[in-house]
């Protein structure tokens, strides 16, 4: 009598082992698999050859992973600023007509979260004022599609695309107003980050103007954090220096604001002792108590552009694109023209 035996299933190949035969990691085959953003035509080739070659097939759960998800990630530094919130308003408003969803971080730096959005198969992401270094950025856009807001670069040589507004011009357009109203010794009360492109516009243009408004020799930089009890001993110190400022030209709406409140605190008068200006022309310049002129930089057209075009590199665009806001002064009571004694 003969016992005959069922052939045993062949042993279905894992991921694993198509890594190994292909020389690479499990992530890339993975990434493969996903059609993830950024692989390249040879490691396709190489891990499709190597899933060939040992009958490789994904479960068909794994298959239907990747798609679109339809939902971007809008990563800040912060969401203390207004500003940012006019951001948000614009991201949101040029959604409003299409499948996708915005999901936001918080995080000083961008790595991490960044990291966490790719793994949650989100198709783009929106970097708002980004301080990584420019390798960083590039290579965050070789894994997924990316729009950077507040990040100068020379047009047409990121692999990713940029919205910005025109920053060197909005210093130069505060120098210039400062001083046409009879201000002629302005401070600048900056940001102590210093891979910051947009710091490094802004300067740029203070210097600048100052320069050719020749009022050179009162150029002034005071680099400060954002943090409040920074910002208050920063402008104190300012203000009691033997050659205190005419005027102070700020970062941030938010630091014109600690500046109007220590400047009140000693006793001058703004503007007649100490003229004031901030950035960003936020809703709370329009207050009674503040009354700030301030650098509009249209922070809500910025992300509606920011989220036009990471929607078209998610569909397929590869050239890269940047788009620059002009600014312009909003004139309000803090700076306005000084009246000089007979």
């Amino acid at each position: 009598m003969t016992t005959s035996k069922t052939p045993k299933p062949a042993t279905r190949a894992t991921i694993r082992e198509v890594a190994l035969d292909a020389g690479v990691s499990v992530a890339a085959v993975s990434k493969v698999l996903r059609d993830a953003y950024g692989v390249s035509d040879t490691l396709r080739a190489k891990v499709r050859s190597s899933m060939d070659k040992l009958n490789y097939r994904p479960l068909a759960s794994a298959r239907g992973m990747r798609g679109r998800t339809y939902t971007i990630g809008l990563i800040f530094p912060d969401l203390r600023n207004p500003f940012f919130g006019d951001v948000f308003a614009g991201v949101n408003s040029a959604l409003e007509r299409t499948q996708y969803q915005a999901m936001q971080g918080i995080s000083v730096s961008v790595e991490a979260l960044t990291e966490a959005m790719i793994d949650r198969q989100m198709d783009g992401i929106i970097l708002v004022g980004p301080n990584e270094p420019r390798a960083t950025l590039l290579d965050i856009a070789s894994r997924i599609p990316i729009v950077a807001i507040g990040h100068h670069d020379d047009p047409g040589s990121t692999p990713f695309d940029i919205v910005n507004n025109d920053d060197q011009l909005g210093a130069r357009l505060v120098v210039r107003h400062l001083i046409g109203n009879g201000f002629r010794n302005v401070a600048m009360l900056s940001l102590n980050n210093q891979p910051s492109t947009v710091i490094q516009q802004r300067e740029i243009g203070y210097r600048m103007e100052m320069v050719e408004q020749g009022c050179g020799e009162a150029i002034n930089i005071v680099r400060a954090s954002q943090v409040t009890r920074d910002v208050q001993i920063s402008v104190r110190r300012l203000l009691e220096s033997p050659d205190r400022p005419e005027a102070i030209f700020c970062w941030t709406d938010l630091m014109a604001f600690e500046a109007i409140s220590v400047a009140t605190e000693m006793g001058l008068s703004i503007p007649d002792d100490v003229a004031i200006v901030g950035y960003d022309n936020t809703m709370f310049c329009d207050f009674a108590q503040n009354r700030l002129t301030s650098v509009d930089q249209s922070g809500e057209l910025l992300g509606l552009q920011a989220t036009r075009l990471l929607i078209e590199r998610i569909e397929g665009r590869s050239e890269s694109e940047q788009f620059v806001v002009m600014p312009r002064v909003v004139v309000r009571a803090s700076s306005k023209r000084r009246q000089v004694p007979d």
